[in-house]
């Protein structure tokens, strides 16, 4: 049987984009989600620069159109790349000395010839100055003199633009992939994740799922920020979220689990890839930093997929070189793979609450635990339906059997068969 190769798409929205130089609030971010949209239909949920959230405030619209360092009349510096100009930096023109014009370079402190992103000012829009981002090895050349720079740039008022798609299922719970889509000049960090996001609900476009599942691309950390705290029942029916991040590049696939670390997504991603090799999992916080953390403070667990770390981390080295097609693939095929066992998973719904006399005959639901002072003793089986019945009373409202059944150490048909029992009394409801 011929094998179906993924990662193309994603592959070829990574050569196309990831020169784009995307600030958070950009005509280049704007381009890029309209390529995007004529891939996957995308709802655009747009928020002004005055709607300040939280302390969050969102930047101007920021586009950069010179970037130059001269001496002597001459070019020696010109803006050919999206991070040769820190992210909204301040426009600039004068004469500086050589001391002056270096406290205005950065450079990164890995790669003497490579070009670091300098982010912060976008998450900092009242503190704003120019400068550059330069290679050692350019900083270390200049002499002393004067220096005439000149940076412009078009600014007007800012607004975030936070696009979502959703694949609309027979049922209303949901599963939310995120990934973001700022680090302009960059493909890996999150490009790759973008595209692999992209991919994975291209392939879902025709297909009928039991469960509903969106996408939704965010500037890092203020895109979820204001899509979570500014938009009403937004997480209305969201069970569960992962965050992609870097997904392109020849590095290990890594694993974060979730604050709670009990979502059926993670569970399933985690033993799906429990014996590849160089596969690593670790809990919340403790491989990578993105909009998790956003995410758990409204209730919805997010676990996240990476390659992190890997050597370009930001900078231009971060570029369509290091990412594969192996890479590619195999990230959207985990996760339509996962896709495709949480479709055959059972989600209980609870129609209860508080704790039922389970041995009224309304219900006979009771699983005698045995008496030893009587000498009436139960086996393992009757032991864990009994743990079972004791623990239904505090499962969340909505919960997959098969997470019940691992977190209990039960057998999954033992597990289903005595919650079919409870459907059949109107408790529960199994879809």
């Amino acid at each position: 049987m011929e094998l179906t190769m993924f990662g193309n798409l994603a592959y070829k929205l990574i050569e196309e984009l990831y020169l784009y130089n995307r600030n958070f609030c950009s005509t280049d971010y704007d381009k890029a989600l309209a390529e995007i949209h004529a891939i996957l239909p995308l709802k655009i949920h747009n928020f002004t620069g005055d709607e300040h959230f939280n302390g969050w405030m969102i930047p101007p619209k920021w586009d950069l159109v010179r970037g130059q360092i001269r001496k002597d009349g001459k070019v020696i510096f010109e803006a050919t790349h999206p991070l040769h100009v820190i992210g909204l930096s301040k426009p600039f023109s004068g004469f500086v000395s050589k001391e002056e014009l270096q406290k205005h370079l950065h450079c990164d402190a890995r790669f003497p010839d490579a070009i670091p992103y300098h982010f912060r000012q976008n998450y900092r829009p009242w503190e704003r100055d120019w400068g550059f981002c330069v290679p050692k090895q350019f900083f270390d050349t200049l002499e002393e003199g004067i220096y005439q720079v000149d940076i412009l740039t078009n600014e007007s008022e800012g607004y975030l633009k936070i696009a979502e798609h959703t694949h609309v299922g027979a049922n209303p719970e949901t599963f939310v992939l995120v990934a973001h889509l700022d680090h302009g000049g960059m493909a890996n960090d999150d490009l790759a994740g973008v595209a692999v996001a992209v991919e994975i609900f291209h392939h879902l476009l025709p297909q009928h799922t039991k469960f509903t599942y969106r996408l939704v691309l965010v500037q890092e950390i203020i895109g979820s920020a204001y899509y979570l705290g500014k938009i009403p029942h937004i997480l209305d029916h969201v069970l569960e979220s992962c965050f992609l991040e870097m997904l392109g590049s020849n590095t290990p696939l890594a694993l974060q689990h979730s604050y709670g670390g009990r979502g059926r997504m993670e569970q399933i991603l985690s033993n799906l890839l429990k014996n590849q090799t160089g596969f690593r999992e670790g809990p919340f916080r403790s491989i990578i930093c993105n909009d998790e953390m956003v995410w758990e403070s409204y209730g919805i667990p997010m676990s996240s997929l990476s390659r992190f770390p890997y050597p370009e981390y930001h900078c231009d080295k971060d570029n369509p070189s290091i990412i594969t097609h192996e890479a590619l693939h195999d990230s959207v095929k985990v996760f339509l793979d996962t896709i495709e066992q949480l479709e055959k998973s059972t989600l209980m719904r609870k129609k209860f609450e508080g704790v039922l006399s389970v041995a009224n005959p309304q219900y006979n639901l009771y699983i005698d635990p045995g008496q030893s002072a009587f000498g009436l003793h139960v086996d393992e089986s009757q032991q864990k339906l009994r743990l079972l019945m004791d623990t239904l009373p505090i499962v969340p409202k909505e919960r997959f059997i098969e997470q019940i059944a691992e977190e209990l150490q039960i057998p999954l048909s033992l597990t289903l068969n005595y919650l079919q029992k409870w459907q059949e009394k109107g408790l529960v409801e199994l879809i």
